[in-house]
């Protein structure tokens, strides 16, 4: 699980727009590039090179 108000505040790192929180995959979302960065043991994993792109 993560923080409502880090998920406020977290932004898709090549597109800086809002992210959504995917709990059942355990991934943040990018609404707007559709970017997938993982969660790993409760830490988002914000790094472009470990989005998953569809």
């Amino acid at each position: 699980m993560i923080d409502q108000e880090l998920l406020e505040i977290l932004a898709c790192p090549v597109c800086k727009t809002g992210i959504t929180y995917d709990e059942a995959n355990q991934k943040l979302i990018c609404s707007q590039c559709g970017r997938k960065y993982p969660v790993r043991d409760g830490i988002p994993v914000m790094l472009e090179e470990e989005a998953e792109r569809d």
